[in-house]
């Protein structure tokens, strides 16, 4: 009797965080740690490469699951721009309770929770990454979203800015309307508080993204005090870089960059 061969089901990429100890015999007896935020409406699927790739060089990495991420969108829908940052910022207490030198990163709105921990903790940030942060837009609809809000819960998603073909994120397919409105509203507080950041800064922009477009850029570098500041332009991917085709790059110029910022040897 013959039987048919059939091939498993792929397995969806897990939303959960990752955490990764660290390893100081391979960073000169230090224990260095990076703390990695997802995007609004992704998960930890969107930067597990990332994390992965800086724990191979010994870094201790944590890249939290975002509250009402991972989930459903109308989970997202009931939260808020301090319940995001209240995540990281916990993570961030305990890596630095754990470690004796501390790099904060991320992607899109990752990049500016990262951003704000930095602002707010100048003592204890050694360095700073982002991936196509978001601060700012041209759009001319988010002017109504203080009414729309109250009429839709929510939009087409910004999921899968990819240009790798076949790469998925697994983020929403909806933009719930309430949380962007809210992250939109720190934006004031967080670009007004730019010069309080003076650590060493890497700032990796796409040059074309459908979801965050270039008007950040300037007024974060523009804004910041760093006198260390790296910026690279992406011209192989889209908004999700930390999955298209310039991962390597991020991953390689950013593991340098820890090492550098840190005093930690260079694998």
């Amino acid at each position: 009797m013959i039987t048919a061969m059939t091939t498993p089901p792929a397995q969806a990429p897990s939303h959960e965080p990752l955490t990764i100890a660290a390893q100081p015999d391979l960073t000169g007896g230090r224990r260095i740690g990076v703390l990695l935020s997802h995007g609004f409406t992704g998960s930890p699927v969107s930067i597990r490469p990332w994390g992965e790739a800086l724990g191979a060089r010994g870094y201790g990495v944590a890249v939290p699951r975002l509250p009402g991420h991972g989930t459903r969108w109308q989970d997202l829908n009931a939260l808020r721009f301090d319940d995001w940052y209240g995540e990281v910022a916990r993570v961030f207490d305990q890596l630095c309770l754990d470690h004796d030198a501390v790099v904060v990163g991320g992607l899109s709105m990752g990049g500016s929770l990262a951003l704000k921990l930095a602002e707010d903790h100048p003592d204890r940030v050694s360095g700073l990454v982002m991936v196509n942060p978001a601060l700012a837009t041209k759009r001319l609809d988010v002017k109504l979203l203080p009414v729309l809000k109250h009429l839709v819960p929510s939009f087409p998603g910004i999921a899968n800015d990819i240009k790798k073909e076949g790469v998925q994120e697994g983020g929403y397919t909806r933009t719930p309307l309430k949380a962007i409105h809210s992250f939109m509203q720190a934006w004031p507080t967080i670009i007004g508080d730019l010069p309080q950041v003076t650590c060493p800064v890497l700032y990796f922009r796409s040059s074309e993204d459908h979801v965050v477009d270039a008007s950040t850029r300037p007024i974060v570098l523009d804004g910041i005090s760093s006198t260390d500041v790296t910026s690279v332009d992406l011209h192989e991917s889209f908004h999700v870089a930390t999955l298209d085709n310039d991962a390597p790059t991020i991953f390689e110029q950013s593991a340098d960059f820890v090492a550098r910022v840190t005093g930690a040897p260079v694998l």
